[in-house]
């Protein structure tokens, strides 16, 4: 891994962009006390370096469900019967190419996967169980964990 080093006016640039991504590259240089030039020489090194992995729009899923319904939203553990690197990284492959697939975690100790999944309703669901557990013989076990609520969620990293 190729050494990266950050001073603070790049650690700045990273928070504001974790907080609000829209931001001018004017506003950005202000609040980073750098040079509008600077801050976006700054900011497409970040994203050259692959420190900015993308940037998007969060949605508010409470105000999108009076549009759209709610959907259903669960934690999943999965656990392999082969643990084997091949068959790992063969379900990693097929889930995160699934699109109810929002996140997906390798995780140890327990089960193998720890998956955050959307569907529309519960026959969607089942559709997403049968395409991603049921057909895989080799999935011994899952665990589905359905959200009543969400109490918080924040994708910002520590700076």
């Amino acid at each position: 891994m190729e050494s990266i080093e950050l001073d603070e006016a790049d650690l700045r640039l990273l928070s504001l962009l974790q907080n609000d991504a829209s931001l001018s590259n004017k506003r950005l240089a202000e609040l980073a006390h750098v040079s509008p030039p600077t801050s976006l020489r700054r900011i497409k090194r970040l994203h050259a370096l692959g420190l900015i992995e993308r940037q998007v729009a969060l949605l508010q899923p409470d105000r999108l469900a009076a549009l759209t319904g709610h959907g259903l939203t669960a934690l999943v553990e999965i656990t392999l019967e082969r643990q084997g690197a091949e068959q790992l990284q063969a379900f990693e492959d097929r889930a995160v190419a699934d699109p109810a697939v929002q996140q997906c975690y390798r995780v140890s100790p327990g089960p193998d996967f720890v998956l955050v999944v959307h569907s529309r309703d519960m026959p969607d669901h089942l559709a997403l169980s049968q395409r991603l557990f049921t057909s895989d013989a080799n999935v011994r076990n899952v665990k589905a964990f359905f959200s009543l609520r969400r109490a918080k969620f924040d994708p910002r990293l520590p700076i």
